[in-house]
């Protein structure tokens, strides 16, 4: 096997302050709810910046609870490079109520469930061109305005 290293890349906070909006029980058994990002930022140690408004936060929700995330976002580094951002992932509790709690935006302790992301990014930026070839993951929480990630490239 070929072994995995992780990089540090950024935290990353999306603001979505928006009520979401419910598209309601799809053909497949989910629920799917759409949410605005109004903003946000990121910080780390090579790559800083904000979150532009526009992007979407896309939820399914299964019957017992679970999440599929599906994020896309354009971030603006410090030196005003734009970075396309897309990530998916998977959000679970132990138990139904911690997915209640999740889903009405009620707080719960972190790492009381899973939240997991892989994230892949587009750029023209020449300084930040290393990104598009790179695979990276995340681990997130949620603060009443969005979530947080914490994100690392896969090396």
């Amino acid at each position: 096997m070929t072994a995995v290293a992780l990089e540090p890349l950024f935290r990353i906070k999306a603001e979505v302050t928006a009520p979401p909006q419910f598209v309601g029980a799809v053909p497949h058994g989910f629920t799917r709810r759409v949410m605005t990002v109004s903003g946000g930022y990121f910080t780390g140690e090579t790559l800083s910046g904000k979150v532009l408004p526009g992007g979407a936060d896309v939820v399914l929700e299964r019957p017992d609870g679970g999440l599929h995330l599906d994020v896309r976002l354009v971030l603006q580094t410090d030196q005003g490079e734009l970075v396309y951002m897309t990530y998916n992932g998977r959000r679970n509790g132990p138990t139904l109520e911690v997915m209640r709690k999740i889903v009405n935006r009620e707080s719960i302790e972190p790492g009381e469930d899973y939240f997991r992301v892989v994230v892949q990014f587009e750029t023209a930026a020449p300084r930040l061109l290393w990104l598009n070839d790179k695979v990276a993951v995340g681990t997130g929480t949620r603060e009443s305005d969005g979530p947080v990630y914490d994100v690392w490239v896969v090396a």
